[in-house]
């Protein structure tokens, strides 16, 4: 199945980060830190199959080099928690081959990036998941500030000074010019990373378009899409590294299990649509007929009595299936299309629902964790009654009591005699979990029913189409004599 996902971060020195470790782990290379002094080994990374620099025509030579490139922009911040770099990790398709997902991906980077003056630092990475499908993906790290074409790093924002009516300059209380903190680029506005995510979307689609393939991904939430799908819970950096390092969380189950849902409606919805637009033009013809004549078809080409026995078993299920759902013509077929519909839409309904109550369970008991864990705190504040201890110990953990303050309000209506159904919250999630394994069973049985119909509309389809065939040849034959 088509996969979307198009992810930015930044590289930030505050978070403890360095833009030359963070480009030796994508490039799988070793490389050195000037401003940190450290080598960042990666070159037993496995699964890294491209890596290179793209570099706009203006930008000299010499940062094609990668060591080169990073220390650059290190050097260029001088603050201890400067922002570096851009950093962007986008899904490539399981359906095209590596060699075109890496074409599609440079053209992306040079049409949408390279042509704006940005600097790529462009990796590609083809790990395995634990369910053995590929998971291709590529790594972009940009410079955030502009190079001019003599290799000197440009400001990332500039000063707009604010001016009154007659053009004068705004001051402040204490006499200093007033002003705006304007950003030289566009590169991190909000309009320009949407417009990044819908063009690698239209590059990908159009792609899906050339090869035939009916897939196609869109870069717009499901609620932005206007579908009725179950939303991913977001899972957190804490979360994903967990997962990553095989160890199997809440969240992450969830999202798998979520995930899997959505693909099974998807594909449902997608089968019922499209039989339901068959219906409408196949009314003449009878389903049972039209299966007896396949199954004559299939004999005419078997080799054997197995094959013939096989056949007729096949058509056995099928009779047996159409008379156990009452379908004996399209009126009747059309009845339980719509049936299954209604089916599909009313599981959606329930895990809607459940998927909504268990996110805010997951809510409480996270602020019920950060209101046991800062509580102490706010009690030993109100037990200090010297003021300026009382205002350096606040100071000191304004954090910590913001935490419990925000708690505290949140969970003021769910206390109950002091205490709070921290619980029956658990309870209540463990039950959610177990109903929405029920939700995804009784799906799977419609999903079967759904599979067993657009079996059986293909072997009417073919039985027609033949019907047909032979019918123009006999007129041929008519006509030539």
């Amino acid at each position: 199945m088509a996969d979307y996902h198009f992810h930015v971060t930044q590289i930030k020195r505050s978070k403890g980060q360095s833009a030359v470790a963070c480009a030796a782990y994508r490039s799988g290379e070793k490389l050195y830190s000037d401003y940190y002094g450290e080598v960042s080994d990666y070159t037993r990374k496995q699964g890294i199959i491209h890596s290179e620099i793209l570099l706009p025509a203006h930008v000299p030579p010499e940062y094609s080099d990668r060591q080169t490139l990073w220390n650059s922009v290190e050097k260029a911040e001088l603050h201890p928690k400067a922002q570096l770099a851009y950093s962007f990790d986008i899904a490539l398709q399981n359906e095209f081959s590596m060699e075109e997902n890496i074409a599609l991906a440079r053209q992306f980077l040079f049409d949408e990036f390279v042509s704006k003056g940005m600097i790529c630092d462009f990796a590609v990475h083809l790990p395995d998941r634990k369910d053995g499908i590929q998971n291709p993906h590529f790594h972009v790290l940009c410079p955030m500030r502009p190079l001019d074409e003599n290799g000197q790093w440009g400001a990332k924002q500039r000063r707009v000074y604010r001016l009154d009516e007659n053009g004068n300059q705004v001051l402040s209380k204490d006499g200093q010019p007033l002003f705006e903190a304007v950003p030289t680029t566009d590169w991190s506005s909000p309009e320009t990373l949407e417009h990044w995510r819908k063009a690698w979307c239209d590059l990908c689609n159009a792609k899906f378009a050339e090869k035939g393939f009916d897939e196609r991904i869109d870069h717009r939430s499901y609620e932005r899409q206007g579908v009725e799908l179950l939303p991913t819970v977001h899972e957190g950096s804490t979360v994903r590294a967990m997962e990553k390092r095989g160890i199997q969380t809440e969240k992450g189950s969830l999202n798998r299990w979520i995930k899997s849902t959505n693909k099974m409606i998807l594909a449902a919805e997608k089968k019922v649509s499209a039989m339901k637009n068959w219906v409408s033009e196949n009314r003449q013809s009878s389903i049972v007929r039209s299966l007896n004549a396949y199954n004559s078809m299939q004999n005419a080409s078997a080799y054997s009595q197995t094959a013939k026995v096989k056949n007729l078993k096949e058509l056995t299920a099928d009779i047996n299936f159409l008379k156990a759902n009452g379908i004996e013509t399209f009126e009747d077929l059309q009845v339980k299309l719509d049936e299954l519909n209604d089916k599909i839409d009313g599981f959606k309904a329930q895990s809607n629902e459940k998927s909504a109550r268990l996110k805010e369970i997951d809510n409480l008991l996270i602020w019920t964790q950060h209101y046991a864990e800062n509580k102490p705190v706010a009690e030993e504040l109100s037990k200090i009654k010297w003021k300026s201890k009382h205002e350096k110990f606040k100071a000191e953990n304004e954090n910590s009591l913001r935490l419990y303050h925000l708690a505290e309000r949140k969970l003021k209506p769910y206390f109950k005699n002091g205490k709070l159904p921290t619980g029956e919250w658990r309870n209540e999630k463990v039950q959610l979990q177990k109903d929405f394994e029920e939700i995804q069973k009784q799906f799977s049985e419609v999903r079967e029913g759904v599979k067993r119909l657009w079996q059986i509309k293909y072997k009417v389809e073919q039985a027609n189409n033949q019907t047909k065939e032979n019918e123009k040849s006999k007129r041929r034959n008519e006509y030539e004599i």
